[in-house]
């Protein structure tokens, strides 16, 4: 559509400048070529056929005055004889072809100025046709960009990895972020029992091909499920690019404060009188984002992500300072107060944030067959199971996949 919008109108341009060249030619240029290449070459022409006249006058004159010293005597007697008489008549008929010569070019020329006001006028011309070329111009552009403006803004596929949460939710009409929605339900279908969700670094191409792909707002689920890793990626990918932390830099001295608190009553409230600060797209977003890390939680013994685990690889990605320090400040800040705020969210979710929710807000990222591609368990166990039921289930469960120990790695790995 913006094709051709544009298309449209540069070919109305295109025409705007075929009628302003024509009429430049017709009304400007043709008369000036007459000017330039007849009226004025004539009036050369007449002055270098002048030029020429009156060098000829003089040569006749100048014979004419030889032959009379070489025929006079030393007398003033007037030179006679035929000879004397025909020089005489070329040289009168040389001053009479100068005269008529030269009344030519004066009519000529005096025609030329009396013309001169006509030759002006096309200069004129040419500038006036040129102003309501442009007018025309600006017109069309002034009529076409509201509406290119319009197309852009109604565009509801713009990307929204390093955007700010509030823009893209606004151009996307949603409440909670594309990215954040689409991974975490795929995770939900897929992902559960992975251990090391979050802490094992993803296929960096599988990584960057997903991240592409939620750019645009296009997600093959059946592709995905297969790899969690990836998509878990993605999101916390997508977490650090945003240009203010989900939990904002306005806040973050509460946050801190608030996790400095030794007592642990005091310190969940003021956690919770700091999360009611927060904007309602954040407080939305980090609340639905919550609610899922508990969930991941209850798979603690398959997964191995517990609260803290959690919170250490997720705590970078939620809250950050505004001005990084260096890497020691960085890891101290996070391993002692970052975590201490994520990690209790997560263990009270339920109190931080009361009441179900919906993770499948849309209803279009869930695995299509509601398959876990992950595992050769064909489904997910309750949390409610007791250890006995959780352990048979598991005995099918394929091999745990091979984790870093090494969790303080995520801290050197904003990107994950």
């Amino acid at each position: 559509k913006m094709l051709r919008l544009c298309g449209e109108a540069e070919d109305k341009l295109a025409q705007e400048l075929i009628h302003f060249e024509l009429q430049v030619e017709r009304d400007v240029i043709e008369p000036l070529f007459v000017l330039a290449e007849v009226e004025i070459p004539n009036i050369q022409k007449q002055r270098k056929h002048l030029a020429k006249l009156v060098l000829d006058m003089d040569s006749s004159r100048t014979r004419w005055q030889q032959s009379a010293k070489s025929s006079s005597l030393a007398s003033n007697l007037q030179p006679s004889g035929a000879k004397a008489d025909a020089l005489r008549e070329e040289m009168e008929e040389a001053a009479n072809r100068v005269e008529i010569c030269r009344d030519q070019l004066s009519a000529d020329m005096y025609n030329f100025v009396a013309k001169e006001v006509d030759y002006a006028n096309y200069f004129q011309t040419l500038i006036e046709v040129q102003a309501e070329y442009h007018r025309k111009s600006l017109a069309l552009l002034q009529n076409v960009l509201p509406q290119i403006k319009a197309q852009q803004e109604a565009w509801m596929e713009k990307p929204s990895f390093g955007k700010p949460l509030e823009e893209h939710l606004a151009v996307s009409g949603r409440e909670i972020a594309f990215p954040v929605e689409a991974c975490v339900t795929m995770l939900l279908e897929c992902g559960m029992q992975e251990e090391g969700l979050f802490r094992v670094a993803p296929s960096a191409s599988k990584l960057k091909k997903l991240k592409a792909a939620l750019d645009c707002c296009v997600v093959d689920v059946q592709e995905y499920s297969a790899d969690p890793h990836a998509i878990a990626g993605a999101l916390k990918s997508y977490l650090r690019e945003l240009p203010e932390p989900l939990m904002t830099f306005e806040l973050y001295e509460e946050w801190i404060q608030a996790s400095n608190i030794p007592e642990q009553e005091k310190r969940l409230q003021a956690l919770w009188n700091t999360c009611e600060k927060l904007p309602k797209a954040n407080y939305n977003n980090i609340r639905y984002l919550i609610k899922f890390l508990a969930k991941l939680t209850e798979y603690q013994d398959m997964n191995k992500m517990t609260p803290s685990n959690v919170a250490i690889v997720l705590g970078p990605n939620l809250l950050w300072p505004q001005a990084d320090g260096n890497m020691t400040e960085m890891m101290t800040t996070v391993s002692l107060q970052i975590v201490g705020i994520i990690e209790p969210l997560i263990q009270h979710a339920d109190w931080f944030f009361p009441g179900d929710i919906e993770f499948n807000v849309t209803g279009n990222y869930g695995s299509p067959m509601h398959i876990n591609h992950n595992a050769n368990y064909s489904s997910m166990p309750s949390p409610d199971m007791d250890h006995a039921e959780r352990r048979q289930h598991d005995q099918g469960r394929r091999p745990l996949s091979v984790a870093t120990d090494n969790m303080m790695l995520e801290f050197y790995k904003k990107d994950g």
